[in-house]
């Protein structure tokens, strides 16, 4: 195991094992690992940040491939993250999503991690937005992040990326059931991707007219990821996008709303973690009366936090 000093260094010099081993930390929820971001920030760095999601077997991660595959081709560093759903023994993800990606997994400069949705029914887990911030101070240009693929309740990957794409497929019988519940309202691109399934252009119309009820146009292309077919008209559309929010503040916006959000949620964890601590000191007092329905947990709850906050 590297020393903290050690693995400073290592990250800081480019070595993808001090990276590998950070992300675990973060993933375990090691303590020291938040401490070690502060260790391993570098002023001004910030990676292009790409979501992809939607509904189960719409090809999320072939896609994702074939996007790396061809930002790495112009000369970007990309690191691909790939939420799968958790191991309910271990928290570790169960799909293994690395093993669609052997076509790019030995290219320079690309990193892949497979991380568990660890419970999140918003299709990230936890520990996504540092580990992001992670691979920003590694020195990504582009970051990928292809979610666990629950449909409809997937949307906290907008507060997370700078640009998001939404990926459906013909043949899903209602078309845009799968899109609805807030998952239409957060594309930036929409692509249908198995395009030569019978019934695509039919679902590209559809989503042409769904999507014209938003607040801005939102371009719908159609792909077939397993030949790259349609992902150079993906990649366009996204650099336009990000060019477009760059131009207009919308992405100087979206970042610090995201840093906003980690910031409360880091906070919120450390007071958190001492508030049970004290609580639980507090119960001694308190047990018999609980247990014998003297108190109720609720009463009892709202006294203490008041003495707690009383006491700060």
């Amino acid at each position: 195991m590297l020393y903290k000093n050690e693995l400073i260094q290592s990250f800081l010099s480019g070595d993808m094992r001090a990276l590998a081993r950070t992300v675990s930390m973060v993933e375990a929820g090691d303590l020291q690992s938040l401490q070690l971001l502060a260790a391993f920030a570098r002023e001004g760095k910030r990676a292009r940040l790409i979501g992809i999601t939607g509904p189960p077997g719409a090809g999320k991660s072939t896609l994702a491939a074939k996007l790396a595959e061809s930002l790495l081709d112009r000369g970007e560093r990309v690191a691909l993250l790939l939420i799968d759903p958790s191991s309910p023994f271990t928290g570790g993800a169960i799909l293994g999503d690395r093993i669609r990606m052997h076509a790019i997994a030995g290219r320079s400069g690309l990193y892949i991690r497979s991380l568990g949705s660890r419970g999140s029914l918003g299709g990230l887990s936890r520990a996504v937005p540092p580990i992001v911030q992670l691979l920003e101070n590694f020195g990504f240009d582009a970051i990928i992040l292809e979610t666990v693929g629950t449909g409809q309740a997937e949307t906290d990957v907008i507060e997370t990326v700078d640009s998001v794409v939404v990926v459906t497929v013909p043949g899903l019988g209602d078309d845009v059931q799968a899109m609805k519940a807030g998952i239409i309202e957060i594309a930036d691109v929409f692509v249908v991707n198995k395009a030569d399934r019978e019934g695509a252009e039919r679902t590209a119309r559809q989503m042409e007219e769904a999507l014209k009820l938003g607040p801005s146009d939102v371009p719908v292309l159609t792909t077939i990821a397993t030949t790259g077919v349609g992902v150079p008209a993906l990649i366009s559309s996204l650099d336009a996008h990000y060019q477009t929010m760059l131009a207009d503040g919308e992405l100087a916006k979206r970042r610090e709303r995201r840093l906003r959000k980690a910031l409360h949620a880091y906070a919120a964890s450390l007071v958190s973690v001492r508030l049970a601590e004290w609580v639980e000191e507090q119960l001694t007092g308190h047990w018999a009366d609980i247990e014998s329905g003297r108190v109720d947990i609720y009463s009892c709850g709202r006294r203490l936090a008041e003495e707690f906050q009383k006491g700060r």
